[in-house]
This record gives C-alpha cells, structure tokens and sequence, in this order.
C-alpha cells in the first residue's frame, strides 16, 4: 500500500497500527491526522527507535494488506468501479445496474 492510502483513510487504520504497536495511543494517532512524518518520529519515540529504522518498520508494515475498513468504503468501490470502464463495451456506462446477472430489484 501506498502512504496516501494511509491518509486518506487515517482513522481506518488505528486498528492495523495498535496491531502492530500495542503500546500506541489512539488519542495520539488522532493528532497526527495521517502526517507521515509525524507517525515516524512517533514510532521512533515509543519504539525507542532512531527515526530511520522507524522509517524502515513502517514501510514493512505498509507491505501488508488494507484493512477491510478500508477496502469497504464507498470511495474504493467507486475508484474499482471506474476502473473497470476499460471492460466495459464501448456505450455502456461502467456505473449502470446490469440485468444479464439477474440480481436487479432483489433485495
């Protein structure tokens, strides 16, 4: 994963960080706002790290996968969803319901 889907999604990932940093503080996570910088030297502090070695445990980290909190919000589908239109037949819209699946109207 890339930091700007940290950002975007702070909030989502205090779950995935207090995983791998039990010793973090929710309270603290929400003042650095997604700030990587900041995240680092707060790393750095609680681990007792210098700030590059926190730098390189935090890109270990990011090669894991997006919490599903993430996955699930309504702005990844629709980013997907967009990207799809490169499948979709010309003069078809890539957000129209499709009735050939034959889940249309069910609830």
């Amino acid at each position: 994963m890339k930091w700007h889907h940290i950002q975007e999604n702070w909030a989502a990932f205090y779950d995935a960080i207090l995983d791998r940093w039990p010793e973090a503080n929710e309270a603290e996570l929400e003042e650095i706002d997604g700030d990587q910088r900041a995240f680092i030297v707060y790393i750095a502090e609680l681990s007792g790290q210098e700030p590059g070695d926190a730098r390189e445990e935090i890109r270990e980290w990011m090669m894991g996968e997006l919490p599903s909190d993430v996955v699930m919000d309504p702005r990844h589908d629709n980013h997907s969803i967009a990207l799809s239109a490169k499948y979709v037949p010309e003069g078809e819209d890539e957000y129209d319901d499709d009735s050939r699946f034959g889940d249309d109207g069910r609830e």
